[in-house]
């Protein structure tokens, strides 16, 4: 690996690839893309270079050999293929590592068969992620391929917060716990934020929201992660665009037993069809908002339902810190929603949570933030970057490791 700091990141979903190409040397990101629809009858794949146009193929992937193929094409178009020596490494994205995956792990056999042996706890991610790891490993079996797993940086948690009042023996016989994900995006706000404040990641206490389709809060004291709202799946905590959330377990029961819906028919519902999209038709927030400023009932019910929620997390993770520094928002609703933003910190002040109202509806370019001055916790947008923290994580174990 002498002299080569590029990593390459990828995240395998069941049909799509994201990949990012960051050189560590300085943390620039070279290139991005996506492939989509692998398997099906026409694809896409969408390159963006730092210098140069975007481009895009249109054709049928019949796998992720293909797709990978593909991306190695376009990279080596730029002069930097999966073939190039400049390449120290590739990161994979894992959503879930257990109790046994807690840091950025070198990939081997074994460590694939323990991956492998995870999927009943991700059975929708974990499968796919697999998949790429073996693809990249077989287009570079000399590279080093490091796991990032999405639960690491929550594997910190108390037991006691781990841990649901359930039967302890059925409990631990078939994992059940907290495991909590977006990790990766929690680890890199909460030192983003830290150096926001110019304070060193272990004298900052933050709750960090990201706040995407899919959203996750955490509560981070000096660095370490204490609590996180997502659970044994990213099902539990937040309102999200297509998820429940928190939910009544009996509600599931109920749902079997009188309204006679299969297991599967109720994971659907629960995960694809409820959220803010079961109660307005619609999970993009931009038009949650723009409905909701019309006057919409079923869209201002569920902006109302969603901030409740919200401002439940914050105030909890306020009583499990105790002294909260910072608040950030984080990912697509977060960075991008000054409404969300505004709704959720209204009649904090008892907390010392306020927001100024001018600062927040300033567009997102970077890091900022958006409380006044005198305010006693510093509400930030931070802008997530979950490829370069696994960029990170991948090429400082592989330099440990050489």
């Amino acid at each position: 690996m002498s002299g080569a700091t590029r990593v390459l990141v990828l995240n395998s979903g069941s049909s799509s690839v994201k990949y990012q190409l960051v050189d560590m040397a300085d943390g620039r990101r070279l290139a991005a893309g996506l492939v989509e629809r692998i398997g099906e009858h026409s694809g896409r794949l969408v390159h963006t270079p730092v210098r140069g146009e975007r481009r895009e193929r249109n054709t049928a992937f019949p796998d992720h050999a293909a797709a990978l193929k593909a991306v190695s094409e376009e990279l080596a178009a730029d002069g930097t293929g999966l073939d190039s020596r400049e390449l120290a490494a590739v990161g994979h994205r894992v959503v879930h590592g257990g109790t046994r995956f807690t840091e950025p792990t070198l990939i081997t056999d074994e460590v694939l068969d323990e991956v492998r042996a995870l999927v009943p706890l991700a059975p929708l991610h974990n499968p796919a992620n697999v998949t790429g790891i073996e693809v990249a490993r077989t287009l570079r079996p000399d590279l080093p391929q490091v796991a990032v797993f999405d639960t690491a940086f929550h594997a910190t948690l108390p037991e006691y917060a781990a841990r649901y009042a359930l039967e302890r023996t059925t409990a631990d016989r078939y994992a059940v716990r907290r495991y909590g994900f977006h990790g990766t995006s929690h680890q890199y706000v909460s030192r983003a934020t830290a150096a926001l404040l110019c304070r060193r990641p272990a004298e900052v206490n933050v709750i960090v929201l990201h706040l995407g389709n899919g959203a996750s809060a955490s509560a981070v004291a000096g660095g370490v992660c204490v609590e996180t709202s997502m659970g044994l799946t990213p099902l539990e905590g937040l309102v999200m665009g297509t998820r429940t959330g928190d939910l009544d377990p009996a509600v599931i029961l109920h749902l079997h037993r009188v309204g006679g819906l299969s297991v599967d028919e109720i994971d659907d519902l629960l995960n694809r069809r409820s959220g803010v999209l079961g109660l307005c038709g619609d999970n993009d927030m931009r038009e949650v908002v723009r409905r909701r400023a019309g006057g919409d009932p079923d869209a201002v019910l569920a902006f109302e339902v969603y901030i409740h929620r919200l401002r439940k997390y914050l105030g909890a993770y306020c009583a499990v810190l105790g002294r909260v520094d910072a608040v950030a928002f984080t990912a697509g609703v977060g960075e991008n929603s000054a409404a969300v933003r505004a709704a959720a910190t209204t009649g904090l002040e008892g907390l010392g949570i306020s927001v100024d109202a001018a600062l927040n509806e300033l567009p997102t370019s970077g890091p900022r933030l958006i409380s006044p001055a005198y305010s006693r916790v510093a509400v930030a947008v931070v802008p997530t970057d979950e490829e370069l923290e696994i960029a990170r994580q991948t090429f400082a174990l592989v330099r440990r490791s050489a």
